[in-house]
């Protein structure tokens, strides 16, 4: 008996410590963190552990590096010029030094007790993972509102996995896609609150702000938020004015603030459709000032009136968009020059569209959109059953918005995947506790089993995967295995670039960035849109005949020519000019202006020193 009663007290106080911890997972915070904490280790092992490179695999993370070095060396905080970027005088870039900021001081950090490679890698490290915490806690904010205690568990146990397989909050990620990611599910999560809190609008706005001062792939959603908080505030009237008027008052205030903190004074009258200027600020800025002088003076009136003055206000923004950014009511990338649309950006993988896609690669098709679809289907038919219309409201027209955008270019599929998230975590709350009243229904297990796979982007990726594999034969899959590439970006294969003095380096665009990062040359081509001279330069270069591309060398000043015969865009230009330049180094037929420098063994790159000719 004796021995027994210690057992006993021993099993009461483990039970006590499960309510304890099942109690405190109820609350939000701890929920979040737990979450968090575990993710971000999982990331940390599996992915950082195993990687071959501190730096992210994606193009952008390695100029954002090489822009944060240059920060870090002194150039300005408005001074966005790639100086060893194009033609001469460099490249102004697009990005924001919101982004550089934040990785500049982790660097220094990490500088005070690590080499300045190891402190590098460090803060590529601790930065993508950081995002992880405001990701997952927008996220559960926004199940927690919708969908209560459950709601919260199943919207941040499907954001696990999605963050896990994108690869945005990966070490070495340090694009902005992933603070971008994080600011797009805060706006959402707080236009989903129930009570319309005026906190929750106002961080709404901030965050609308941050997200245009970063990047302008998120405008089109920031335009979708803002016009439902005004068509909410014209269908509410007074319910909703305390909530329009904070939306409206910080983001007029953060824009504004943002706009004089991170434009350059020299380009506060130049509007460019790609980052914030003077079009995105005066849009957002008039935008939301009419709003809020709506709410402030128009919240009372009934409702017809109401509409009639948001009318006023959508005129507004139109008519200034009409007079001050009239190019950016277009496609943005619309000036590219053919050529470089036809060599290039058809080619860029992220930037195609649904049906590229599905002509290239179906079989992936559902891993970008089946999701968000589901998503879609699923709003509608809550509203349709007059199910919390509202919501369903808000996350379909939010959801159909982002959905919109990655029908046009892929990369925005990973917003509408997360946002799919809410509306399916409120079905599979619903849908578990009808199977837990009636658990003998397997009909209805299975429904809920089904709609758990459903909601995950990565299912479909697999399942695109098998069917994939299925559809090839032998002789398919034989063809389809891959050769041993050569690189002929890394470190090593640039290494003869490295025993030069630092000049200009005609090579392939995707070399670009990795000669930037990993010498102190110039590179005529990197993959950057408003690169358009340097790149131009470079293709014309590779087509045209030996002896009419010494005058493209000689005049952009090309100390060094790279030749990477196993790069696509090389490969499409010796194909399209069979005389031209690239087609007669793949020939091994050398002009005499080029001399070829050491190659190191099993990369893919030959370099060669451009000596002029005499004329």
């Amino acid at each position: 008996m004796n021995a027994v009663q210690p057992i006993a007290d021993a099993s009461a106080v483990t039970a006590a410590r499960r309510r304890r911890v099942g109690a405190l997972l109820t609350r939000l915070w701890p929920a979040v963190i737990a979450y968090s904490v575990i993710l971000a280790a999982v990331i940390l092992v599996t992915k950082f552990s195993s990687a071959t490179d501190y730096v992210g695999p994606d193009n952008d993370d390695g100029m954002r590096l090489v822009e944060v070095r240059d920060f870090l060396a002194g150039q300005g905080w408005f001074d966005l010029m790639q100086y060893r970027l194009g033609l001469a005088g460099g490249t102004l870039m697009h990005w924001s030094r919101l982004i550089d900021l934040p990785i500049a001081s982790l660097i220094r950090f990490f500088d005070l007790f690590a080499q300045r490679e190891t402190a590098e890698a460090l803060a590529l490290a601790v930065w993508p993972v950081s995002l992880i915490f405001p990701a997952m806690l927008a996220m559960g904010v926004a199940g927690r509102r919708i969908g209560g205690v459950a709601g919260m568990h199943i919207a941040l146990g499907l954001t696990a996995p999605a963050i896990y397989t994108g690869n945005r909050f990966a070490p070495g990620a340090i694009d902005h896609h992933n603070a971008q990611l994080a600011l797009v599910a805060t706006m959402v999560a707080m236009l989903v609150d129930p009570e319309r809190r005026g906190w929750s609008y106002a961080v709404a706005g901030v965050a609308a702000a941050v997200a245009i001062a970063i990047g302008a792939e998120t405008t089109p959603f920031v335009a979708g938020v803002c016009l439902t908080v005004a068509l909410l505030w014209a269908w509410e009237g007074e319910n909703f004015a305390v909530a329009a008027r904070a939306f409206g008052l910080s983001l007029t205030i953060a824009i504004n603030i943002l706009f004089f903190a991170t434009v350059p004074p020299r380009l506060y009258s130049m509007v460019t459709c790609d980052n914030l200027s003077l079009g995105y600020y005066s849009l957002a800025a008039i935008g939301s000032g009419l709003l809020l002088f709506s709410a402030v003076f128009a919240s009372g009136l009934r409702r017809p009136l109401r509409f009639a003055a948001l009318a006023f206000v959508g005129a507004g923004v139109f008519g200034a968009a009409i007079v001050i950014a009239p190019q950016c009511l277009s496609d943005p990338l619309g000036s590219l020059d053919p050529m470089l649309v036809e060599l290039w950006l058809r080619h860029i993988s992220e930037a195609q569209s649904l049906l590229a896609l599905a002509r290239t690669d179906p079989t992936s098709v559902g891993a970008f959109y089946a999701a968000g679809l589901f998503g879609i289907a699923v709003c509608i038919f809550r509203i349709i059953q007059r199910d919390r219309v509202q919501i369903h409201l808000v996350l379909l027209f939010l959801l159909a918005t982002s959905w919109a955008i990655a029908l046009v270019q892929v990369r925005g599929a990973s917003f509408s995947n997360l946002l799919s998230i809410l509306p399916l975590a409120l079905l599979i709350v619903d849908i578990r506790r009808i199977s837990n009243s009636d658990s003998e229904n397997v009909a209805v297990a299975f429904v809920y089993v089904m709609s758990v796979l459903a909601s995950v982007p990565a299912v479909w990726a697999v399942g695109g995967g098998l069917i994939s594999r299925q559809m090839e034969n032998d002789a398919q899959k034989k063809a389809a295995e891959p050769e041993k590439t050569l690189s002929c970006t890394s470190k090593e294969a640039l290494a003869p670039l490295t025993e030069l003095p630092s000049g200009l380096v005609s090579a392939p665009s995707e070399m670009g960035v990795p000669i930037l990062r990993f010498t102190q040359n110039r590179v005529l081509s990197a993959p950057y849109h408003r690169d358009q001279g340097g790149m131009l330069t470079e293709m014309h270069i590779g087509l045209a005949k030996p002896q009419e591309a010494e005058a493209f060398l000689k005049g952009a000043g090309v100390a060094a020519l790279a030749f990477c015969p196993k790069d696509l865009q090389t490969r499409e230009l010796a194909k399209l000019k069979p005389d031209g330049l690239y087609a007669e180094l793949g020939k091994d037929n050398i002009p005499p202006y080029l001399e070829p420098l050491a190659k190191v063994p099993d990369t893919g790159v030959q370099f060669f020193r451009y000596r002029p000719t005499a004329n």
